[in-house]
Protein backbone atom coordinates (compact mmCIF):
# COMPACT_ATOMS: atom_id res chain seq x y z
CA UNK A 1 0.00 0.00 0.00
CA UNK A 2 1.37 3.13 -1.15
CA UNK A 3 2.76 5.28 1.85
CA UNK A 4 2.09 2.12 4.21
CA UNK A 5 4.15 -0.91 3.29
CA UNK A 6 7.65 0.78 3.45
CA UNK A 7 10.62 -0.70 5.37
CA UNK A 8 10.68 0.62 8.48
CA UNK A 9 6.76 -0.70 8.80
CA UNK A 10 7.52 -4.15 7.31
CA UNK A 11 10.07 -4.33 10.23
CA UNK A 12 7.72 -3.38 12.84
CA UNK A 13 5.16 -5.81 11.29
CA UNK A 14 7.82 -8.96 11.15
CA UNK A 15 8.37 -7.97 14.87
CA UNK A 16 4.50 -8.63 15.39
CA UNK A 17 3.69 -11.94 13.12
CA UNK A 18 7.03 -13.66 12.12
CA UNK A 19 5.11 -15.62 9.18
CA UNK A 20 2.93 -13.34 7.65
CA UNK A 21 3.69 -12.38 4.19
CA UNK A 22 4.34 -9.00 3.74
CA UNK A 23 4.28 -6.85 0.90
CA UNK A 24 6.38 -3.73 -0.40
CA UNK A 25 4.67 -0.60 -1.63
CA UNK A 26 4.39 -0.27 -5.21
CA UNK A 27 7.27 0.47 -7.43
CA UNK A 28 7.28 0.95 -11.36
CA UNK A 29 9.74 -1.09 -13.15
CA UNK A 30 10.83 2.23 -15.05
CA UNK A 31 11.79 3.60 -11.30
CA UNK A 32 14.09 0.10 -10.78
CA UNK A 33 15.42 0.18 -14.37
CA UNK A 34 16.39 3.60 -14.76
CA UNK A 35 16.66 4.75 -10.94
CA UNK A 36 18.43 3.98 -8.17
CA UNK A 37 17.34 0.35 -7.58
CA UNK A 38 19.40 0.03 -4.50
CA UNK A 39 17.71 2.66 -2.30
CA UNK A 40 14.30 1.64 -3.66
CA UNK A 41 14.76 -1.79 -2.59
CA UNK A 42 16.11 -1.79 0.22
CA UNK A 43 15.07 -4.11 2.90
CA UNK A 44 16.15 -5.76 6.34
CA UNK A 45 16.99 -9.61 6.03
CA UNK A 46 14.32 -9.89 9.31
CA UNK A 47 11.41 -9.67 6.30
CA UNK A 48 11.51 -12.33 4.53
CA UNK A 49 9.24 -13.50 3.42
CA UNK A 50 8.41 -10.47 1.53
CA UNK A 51 7.00 -9.72 -1.82
CA UNK A 52 7.98 -7.08 -4.31
CA UNK A 53 5.11 -5.47 -6.02
CA UNK A 54 5.57 -4.24 -9.34
CA UNK A 55 3.73 -1.91 -11.77
CA UNK A 56 4.24 -1.87 -15.54
CA UNK A 57 3.09 -2.98 -19.14
CA UNK A 58 6.42 -3.33 -20.89
CA UNK A 59 7.09 -6.97 -20.54
CA UNK A 60 10.81 -6.01 -21.40
CA UNK A 61 10.80 -3.51 -18.71
CA UNK A 62 9.15 -5.76 -16.38
CA UNK A 63 11.39 -8.44 -16.70
CA UNK A 64 14.33 -6.70 -16.24
CA UNK A 65 12.73 -5.15 -12.91
CA UNK A 66 11.83 -8.83 -11.85
CA UNK A 67 15.49 -9.42 -12.32
CA UNK A 68 16.62 -6.87 -9.76
CA UNK A 69 14.30 -7.71 -7.52
CA UNK A 70 15.29 -11.58 -7.47
CA UNK A 71 19.17 -10.44 -6.95
CA UNK A 72 18.28 -8.13 -4.09
CA UNK A 73 16.80 -11.29 -2.13
CA UNK A 74 13.03 -10.86 -2.47
CA UNK A 75 10.53 -13.86 -1.82
CA UNK A 76 8.42 -13.07 -5.05
CA UNK A 77 7.63 -10.61 -7.24
CA UNK A 78 3.96 -9.46 -7.64
CA UNK A 79 2.34 -7.99 -10.43
CA UNK A 80 -0.07 -4.83 -9.36
CA UNK A 81 -3.52 -5.34 -11.72
CA UNK A 82 -5.82 -3.80 -9.20
CA UNK A 83 -4.85 -0.09 -8.21
CA UNK A 84 -7.44 2.35 -10.07
CA UNK A 85 -5.86 5.87 -9.89
CA UNK A 86 -5.72 8.07 -12.41
CA UNK A 87 -1.66 8.97 -12.41
CA UNK A 88 -1.22 4.77 -12.10
CA UNK A 89 -3.58 4.40 -15.32
CA UNK A 90 -1.66 7.56 -17.18
CA UNK A 91 1.26 5.09 -16.84
CA UNK A 92 -0.68 2.09 -18.55
CA UNK A 93 -0.88 -0.06 -15.44
CA UNK A 94 -2.60 -1.30 -12.53
CA UNK A 95 -6.61 -2.29 -12.84
CA UNK A 96 -6.87 -0.81 -16.29
CA UNK A 97 -4.87 -3.85 -17.19
CA UNK A 98 -7.79 -6.36 -16.57
CA UNK A 99 -8.70 -5.03 -20.35
CA UNK A 100 -4.97 -6.14 -21.82
CA UNK A 101 -5.13 -10.10 -20.53
CA UNK A 102 -2.68 -10.10 -23.25
CA UNK A 103 0.10 -7.31 -22.13
CA UNK A 104 -0.15 -9.04 -18.58
CA UNK A 105 0.71 -12.84 -19.58
CA UNK A 106 3.51 -11.55 -22.10
CA UNK A 107 5.11 -9.81 -18.76
CA UNK A 108 4.61 -12.94 -16.67
CA UNK A 109 6.58 -14.92 -19.71
CA UNK A 110 9.41 -12.46 -19.88
CA UNK A 111 9.69 -12.19 -15.66
CA UNK A 112 9.30 -15.83 -15.43
CA UNK A 113 11.91 -16.14 -18.19
CA UNK A 114 14.57 -14.16 -16.26
CA UNK A 115 14.04 -15.68 -13.11
CA UNK A 116 13.16 -18.28 -10.58
CA UNK A 117 11.24 -16.45 -7.78
CA UNK A 118 7.49 -16.72 -8.13
CA UNK A 119 5.54 -14.54 -10.32
CA UNK A 120 2.12 -13.74 -8.71
CA UNK A 121 -0.41 -11.15 -10.17
CA UNK A 122 -2.88 -8.83 -7.64
CA UNK A 123 -5.72 -8.11 -9.45
CA UNK A 124 -9.33 -6.95 -9.45
CA UNK A 125 -13.14 -9.12 -10.27
CA UNK A 126 -13.39 -6.57 -12.95
CA UNK A 127 -13.71 -3.22 -14.11
CA UNK A 128 -16.23 -0.62 -15.35
CA UNK A 129 -18.44 -2.88 -17.25
CA UNK A 130 -16.00 -5.18 -17.80
CA UNK A 131 -16.97 -7.02 -15.05
CA UNK A 132 -18.40 -10.57 -15.49
CA UNK A 133 -17.62 -13.71 -13.99
CA UNK A 134 -16.97 -15.08 -17.67
CA UNK A 135 -14.55 -11.77 -18.26
CA UNK A 136 -12.32 -12.88 -14.89
CA UNK A 137 -11.85 -16.19 -15.78
CA UNK A 138 -10.41 -15.04 -19.51
CA UNK A 139 -8.35 -12.94 -17.39
CA UNK A 140 -7.20 -15.22 -15.30
CA UNK A 141 -6.77 -17.97 -17.74
CA UNK A 142 -5.07 -16.47 -20.31
CA UNK A 143 -2.33 -15.20 -17.32
CA UNK A 144 -2.17 -18.85 -15.52
CA UNK A 145 -1.62 -19.81 -19.41
CA UNK A 146 1.61 -17.58 -18.85
CA UNK A 147 2.80 -19.31 -16.31
CA UNK A 148 0.96 -17.36 -13.14
CA UNK A 149 -0.20 -20.12 -10.57
CA UNK A 150 -1.27 -17.39 -7.80
CA UNK A 151 -4.16 -14.16 -7.91
CA UNK A 152 -4.78 -11.84 -5.42
CA UNK A 153 -8.10 -10.86 -5.94
CA UNK A 154 -9.31 -8.19 -4.64
CA UNK A 155 -12.90 -9.10 -4.37
CA UNK A 156 -14.52 -5.10 -5.72
CA UNK A 157 -14.37 -4.49 -9.34
CA UNK A 158 -12.58 -0.96 -10.16
CA UNK A 159 -14.27 1.93 -12.03
CA UNK A 160 -11.88 3.99 -13.76
CA UNK A 161 -13.28 7.51 -13.74
CA UNK A 162 -15.75 9.32 -11.26
CA UNK A 163 -14.32 7.51 -7.91
CA UNK A 164 -10.87 8.06 -6.59
CA UNK A 165 -8.73 5.25 -5.28
CA UNK A 166 -10.66 5.68 -1.43
CA UNK A 167 -13.58 5.18 -3.21
CA UNK A 168 -12.40 2.20 -5.10
CA UNK A 169 -11.77 0.27 -1.59
CA UNK A 170 -15.25 1.19 -0.69
CA UNK A 171 -18.24 2.11 -2.61
CA UNK A 172 -18.05 -0.59 -5.07
CA UNK A 173 -19.66 -3.34 -3.19
CA UNK A 174 -17.89 -6.95 -2.07
CA UNK A 175 -17.93 -9.98 -3.94
CA UNK A 176 -16.86 -12.26 -2.11
CA UNK A 177 -18.87 -15.27 -3.86
CA UNK A 178 -17.04 -14.84 -7.07
CA UNK A 179 -13.56 -15.10 -5.28
CA UNK A 180 -15.10 -18.30 -3.85
CA UNK A 181 -15.94 -19.71 -6.92
CA UNK A 182 -13.21 -18.68 -8.83
CA UNK A 183 -11.10 -20.99 -6.71
CA UNK A 184 -13.70 -23.90 -6.84
CA UNK A 185 -13.52 -23.66 -10.54
CA UNK A 186 -9.85 -23.11 -11.10
CA UNK A 187 -8.93 -25.63 -8.16
CA UNK A 188 -5.35 -25.59 -9.67
CA UNK A 189 -4.09 -22.05 -8.98
CA UNK A 190 -3.36 -20.34 -5.73
CA UNK A 191 -6.68 -17.69 -5.06
CA UNK A 192 -5.76 -15.14 -2.46
CA UNK A 193 -8.79 -13.05 -1.08
CA UNK A 194 -8.73 -9.59 -0.51
CA UNK A 195 -10.74 -6.59 0.40
CA UNK A 196 -12.73 -5.34 3.53
CA UNK A 197 -11.21 -8.03 5.55
CA UNK A 198 -10.51 -6.26 9.08
CA UNK A 199 -10.03 -9.24 11.36
CA UNK A 200 -8.04 -12.53 11.66
CA UNK A 201 -11.74 -14.14 12.72
CA UNK A 202 -12.69 -13.02 8.82
CA UNK A 203 -9.54 -14.02 7.87
CA UNK A 204 -9.34 -17.52 8.86
CA UNK A 205 -13.55 -18.08 7.51
CA UNK A 206 -12.27 -17.42 4.11
CA UNK A 207 -9.52 -19.52 4.35
CA UNK A 208 -11.89 -22.34 4.44
CA UNK A 209 -12.72 -21.54 0.65
CA UNK A 210 -9.70 -19.62 -0.80
CA UNK A 211 -5.65 -20.31 -0.25
CA UNK A 212 -4.78 -17.31 1.42
CA UNK A 213 -6.45 -13.90 2.66
CA UNK A 214 -4.75 -10.46 2.14
CA UNK A 215 -5.06 -8.30 5.28
CA UNK A 216 -4.68 -4.24 4.33
CA UNK A 217 -5.24 -1.35 5.76
CA UNK A 218 -6.90 -2.78 9.10
CA UNK A 219 -3.58 -3.68 9.90
CA UNK A 220 -2.44 -0.37 10.22
CA UNK A 221 -5.32 1.14 12.11
CA UNK A 222 -4.74 -1.94 14.63
CA UNK A 223 -1.48 -3.43 14.35
CA UNK A 224 -1.95 -5.94 16.75
CA UNK A 225 -4.52 -7.60 15.56
CA UNK A 226 -1.89 -9.63 13.95
CA UNK A 227 -0.16 -10.81 17.23
CA UNK A 228 -2.07 -13.92 16.82
CA UNK A 229 -1.87 -14.58 13.72
CA UNK A 230 1.76 -16.75 14.20
CA UNK A 231 -0.95 -18.79 16.54
CA UNK A 232 -4.11 -19.16 14.84
CA UNK A 233 -3.36 -18.97 10.99
CA UNK A 234 0.10 -20.67 10.90
CA UNK A 235 -0.41 -22.92 13.91
CA UNK A 236 2.91 -22.08 15.04
CA UNK A 237 3.88 -22.57 19.54
CA UNK A 238 5.54 -19.49 19.29
CA UNK A 239 4.77 -17.41 22.21
CA UNK A 240 2.41 -14.33 21.94
CA UNK A 241 4.59 -11.41 21.39
CA UNK A 242 4.71 -8.26 23.80
CA UNK A 243 3.63 -4.93 22.95
CA UNK A 244 6.95 -3.91 25.33
CA UNK A 245 9.15 -6.14 23.91
CA UNK A 246 8.19 -4.92 20.25
CA UNK A 247 8.42 -1.23 21.19
CA UNK A 248 11.88 -1.82 22.60
CA UNK A 249 13.18 -3.82 19.13
CA UNK A 250 12.04 -1.07 17.16
CA UNK A 251 13.42 1.17 19.21
CA UNK A 252 16.65 -0.55 18.73
CA UNK A 253 15.83 -0.83 15.12
CA UNK A 254 15.27 2.95 14.71
CA UNK A 255 18.63 4.03 16.59
CA UNK A 256 20.41 2.11 13.88
CA UNK A 257 18.52 3.93 10.91
CA UNK A 258 19.06 7.01 12.76
CA UNK A 259 23.13 6.60 12.53
CA UNK A 260 22.17 6.38 8.46
CA UNK A 261 20.41 9.63 8.20
CA UNK A 262 16.65 8.58 8.37
CA UNK A 263 14.35 11.08 10.16
CA UNK A 264 12.70 9.84 13.81
CA UNK A 265 9.50 11.07 12.66
CA UNK A 266 9.91 8.82 9.20
CA UNK A 267 10.30 5.74 11.74
CA UNK A 268 7.15 6.79 14.11
CA UNK A 269 4.68 7.00 11.78
CA UNK A 270 3.96 3.17 11.61
CA UNK A 271 3.69 3.11 15.01
CA UNK A 272 0.33 4.65 15.18
CA UNK A 273 -1.61 1.35 14.92
CA UNK A 274 0.30 -0.40 17.77
CA UNK A 275 -1.73 1.02 20.88
CA UNK A 276 -4.92 1.02 19.21
CA UNK A 277 -7.55 0.42 21.89
CA UNK A 278 -5.04 1.13 25.01
CA UNK A 279 -5.55 4.22 27.13
CA UNK A 280 -3.52 6.99 26.54
CA UNK A 281 -3.36 5.68 22.81
CA UNK A 282 -3.80 9.38 21.68
CA UNK A 283 -1.18 11.17 23.63
CA UNK A 284 1.04 8.17 22.54
CA UNK A 285 0.28 8.73 18.81
CA UNK A 286 0.69 12.65 19.58
CA UNK A 287 4.39 11.87 20.98
CA UNK A 288 5.37 9.88 17.31
CA UNK A 289 3.74 12.79 15.34
CA UNK A 290 4.77 15.98 16.88
CA UNK A 291 7.86 14.98 19.43
CA UNK A 292 9.28 12.55 16.83
CA UNK A 293 9.71 16.14 14.97
CA UNK A 294 12.03 17.81 17.65
CA UNK A 295 15.73 18.32 16.58
CA UNK A 296 16.89 16.81 19.65
CA UNK A 297 14.23 13.58 19.24
CA UNK A 298 15.92 10.29 19.38
CA UNK A 299 14.88 6.62 19.36
CA UNK A 300 14.27 7.05 23.63
CA UNK A 301 11.20 8.61 23.04
CA UNK A 302 9.25 5.52 21.93
CA UNK A 303 10.82 4.61 25.32
CA UNK A 304 9.78 6.85 27.30
CA UNK A 305 6.46 7.70 25.82
CA UNK A 306 5.40 3.69 26.32
CA UNK A 307 6.51 3.95 29.85
CA UNK A 308 3.98 7.12 30.25
CA UNK A 309 1.44 4.72 28.48
CA UNK A 310 2.01 2.04 30.86
CA UNK A 311 2.29 3.58 33.68
CA UNK A 312 -0.14 2.20 36.51
CA UNK A 313 -1.96 -0.17 33.67
CA UNK A 314 -1.34 -3.83 34.17
CA UNK A 315 -1.78 -5.63 30.93
CA UNK A 316 -0.41 -9.04 30.68
CA UNK A 317 -0.13 -8.62 26.61
CA UNK A 318 1.58 -5.59 26.72
CA UNK A 319 4.81 -6.44 28.65
CA UNK A 320 6.97 -4.27 30.61
CA UNK A 321 10.31 -3.10 28.34
CA UNK A 322 13.21 -5.69 28.72
CA UNK A 323 15.95 -5.03 31.24
CA UNK A 324 19.28 -3.78 28.96
CA UNK A 325 20.98 -6.43 27.49
CA UNK A 326 18.53 -9.07 28.05
CA UNK A 327 16.40 -8.33 24.33
CA UNK A 328 19.75 -9.51 22.58
CA UNK A 329 20.48 -11.99 24.97
CA UNK A 330 16.44 -13.62 24.38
Amino acid sequence: MMDYTDRHARFLLRLVSRHTLLYTEMVTAAALVHGDAGRLLAFDVAEHPVALQLGGADPAQMAAAARIGAQQGYDEININVGCPSERVQSGRFGACLMAEPATVADCVRAMRAETDVPITVKTRIGIDLQDSYETLCRFVDTVAEAGCRTFIVHARKAWLQGLSPKDNREIPPLDYARVHRLKRDRPALEIVINGGIRSLDEAGRELRLVDGAMIGRAVFDDLWLLADADRRIFDQREPRPERGRVIAAYAEYCERELARGVRLAQLTRPLMGLVHGLPGARQFRRRMSEDARRPAADSSLLLKAWHELTAGVSAPENGALPAAGELAAG
